[in-house]
């Protein structure tokens, strides 16, 4: 459920600071061109240093959407360094010996393009979005910065201010931030998604420009990539063209793979957080199977029948009849590398108790758990979930990222066109097992955010008033 009050948890950063959010729907306004269909299958080719390429021809509008997408993200990172990868994202765009600094955004702007990138917890991805016949200019630009990036301490000494002060605004000065930050933390002890993408003030001081040449040198490479084109291309003429740019970039070493998992939880987590807030806020979290799990499927029409539009439970329980939240709603998403959490919030009523809405929230679950959703329920679920699965297709910077994120978790962009027919076998029985086996107490993280007056700054003393010593 989209609402005013809904922290921002899909974990994408962006190098400007604003929510990735916003510049998907502004993309979108710009680029709404092309529904499922009219694009054609994605046509796959891997070239010689291994590096994946989807080209979708789209034939509507003379436009097109160029992404690059890195498997690296901050799952990549070891504790001290948390933010490398968000941090790395920002000095891609600080220049090449080529094009220097300032160069490419310039270039893509004078052309009629906007260019941008974001790092989640699993990739960090480039796109520029422009008219089909300047398809060659990003392509070139991306190629040459993919190995010829030039690290300097003073752009390092800038870049580091611009991310801390986004920090800021994001989770320090944002209480509800705050509090999805720490859910993640007790979630998860030894998996790297315990740590912000953005990372910790101490580890954004304490990164240096080895770190960042290393993470480079170990994660940007073509074999670690995956580059997708949709628009109003011509698949046959363009591969020449990204052979050309990206085949003399050679090989990288093969990343090694993440081994810490994180062990089966034995039992509830709870913990407060108190800071300067309007209202409390409540979470819980449990951790659930991604993608490579048929569960999915049914987490995914769990999550659309508790949470989805003014019609779903919580919205109608906590919001409506009950009036003891001013939002509430839950996230669930399969397309993560490793298994995520699925979690509920609530932004409390004025004059609400947050335990209150705690229960009421177990008692939505427990009520599912019970007794499984009517076939009407079911049905209105599904028809929502596959509407939005097609509607995130009607743009070419959608279905690009759509493909781009598909291929940099493991899933496989193959996936996507499965999904629909998954989603349609989904059962009640499903729905109410899939419930009774994940939404458990002992496997549930509870957070609450509990409102404390902001501190009033000191009253200076006698002795300051007056001037003296």
């Amino acid at each position: 459920m989209q609402c005013a009050h809904r922290p921002n948890m899909t974990w994408l950063y962006s190098r400007h600071i604003m929510q990735i959010s916003w510049l998907i729907a502004a993309s979108s306004l710009l680029f709404a061109f092309t529904s499922p269909a009219t694009a054609t299958e994605p046509r796959e080719f891997i070239l010689s240093n291994g590096m994946k390429v989807l080209l979708v021809e789209v034939p509507k509008a003379p436009v097109a959407t160029v992404q690059v997408w890195y498997k690296v993200g901050s799952r990549n990172e070891v504790m001290g360094r948390a933010g490398l990868s968000h941090m790395l994202e920002h000095m891609m765009f600080k220049g090449t010996a080529k094009y220097p600094k300032g160069t490419f955004s310039r270039l893509i702007r004078k052309n009629g393009g906007m260019d941008n990138a974001f790092t989640s917890q699993d990739f960090t991805a480039y796109f520029e979005n422009l008219a089909a016949d300047r398809v060659e200019l990003a392509l070139e630009l991306e190629a040459d910065r993919m190995q010829g990036l030039v690290l300097d301490m003073s752009e390092l000494t800038t870049e580091r201010a611009v991310v801390k002060e986004e920090r800021r605004l994001r989770a320090e000065d944002d209480p509800q931030g705050a509090l999805v930050e720490a859910l993640f933390a007790q979630a998860y002890l030894s998996h790297p998604y315990h740590w912000p993408v953005i990372g910790w003030f101490g580890d954004l001081d304490a990164m240096t420009l080895d770190d960042l040449q290393r993470h480079y040198d170990t994660y940007y490479s073509p074999n670690n990539a995956t580059l997708v084109v949709v628009g109003d291309i011509k698949a046959d003429t363009l591969l020449p063209t990204i052979k050309q740019l990206f085949e003399p970039i050679p090989r990288g070493p093969e990343p090694k793979p993440i081994a810490t998992m994180e062990s089966e939880q034995k039992g509830e987590r709870r913990f407060l957080l108190k800071r300067d807030a309007q209202v409390p806020f409540v979470m819980m979290g449990y951790r659930v199977p991604n993608f490579t799990s048929e569960d999915s499927y049914a987490l995914d029409i769990l999550d659309s029948i508790l949470s989805h539009g003014k019609s779903s439970r919580l919205y109608q329980n906590l919001v409506y009849e009950q009036k003891s939240s001013l939002a509430v709603g839950a996230e669930y998403s399969s397309l993560q590398t490793d298994p995520g959490l699925f979690y509920f919030y609530a932004l409390v009523s004025p004059g609400q108790k947050p335990e209150v809405v705690e229960e009421a929230l177990h008692r939505e679950i427990k009520r599912l758990q019970a007794d499984p959703p009517t076939e009407q329920e079911l049905q209105r679920a599904k028809n929502q979930v596959e509407a939005t699965h097609v509607f995130e297709q009607d743009s070419n910077f959608r279905h690009a990222m759509l493909l781009g994120q598909a291929e940099s978790v493991g899933a496989g962009w193959r996936k996507i066109d499965q999904f629909v027919e998954r989603i349609r076998a989904v059962t009640t029985k499903d729905i109410q097992r899939v419930a009774r086996q994940y939404l458990t107490e002992d496997n549930r993280t509870v957070g609450t955010l509990i409102p404390v007056p902001p501190k009033q700054p000191e009253a200076p003393s006698t002795a300051a008033q007056q001037g003296r010593p």
